[in-house]
């Protein structure tokens, strides 16, 4: 009994009634030009993940890690994109606000809106990234460390 309270509490917790964490891109020449970075950075990273498989580095367990945090920043930054699409659909009568941190977001009153705040969980892809990009950079520097100074054993 005492467990499905808890999941029922963490279920309304869950459920948003309105968005306090909310962020736009005044002006179409913001959005666009955001937009077109994230473009540019999955470029980068499917480029770079197609150099470390040509030149072999993936074998390495360092640059294997850098190669998922590719992918997971590629993964990222098409939700991101796909969020800053689907937030230009939602209706401007439910935004509230300025476009700084007293922006709010009614998001009881159209599925778009909680579409729209899931993909504002965007971070559950992006900090994973970055913990295999700082894991792969750190066993790289491990193994240069090591070349460079042999142990005395």
């Amino acid at each position: 009994m005492r467990i499905r309270t808890v999941f029922i509490s963490l279920g309304f917790l869950l459920i948003p009634v309105t968005g306090w964490a909310f962020q736009s891109h005044p002006a179409p020449e913001g959005l666009y030009a955001h937009q077109l970075a994230h473009v540019v950075f999955i470029g980068a990273m499917g480029l770079l993940i197609y150099w470390l498989e040509v030149n072999q580095f993936s074998r390495q367990k360092g640059w294997r890690l850098v190669q998922a945090a590719c992918v997971l920043f590629i993964l990222w930054n098409l939700v991101a994109f796909v969020g800053h699409w689907v937030e230009e659909q939602i209706p401007n009568h439910l935004v509230t606000g300025d476009p700084d941190w007293t922006q709010r977001l009614d998001v009881g009153t159209t599925p778009l809106a909680y579409v729209f705040f899931a993909l504002k969980l965007d971070h559950l892809v992006c900090v994973p990234a970055m913990v295999c990009l700082f894991l792969g950079i750190r066993a790289l520097y491990k193994q240069a460390i090591g070349k460079e100074h042999p142990s005395d054993d």
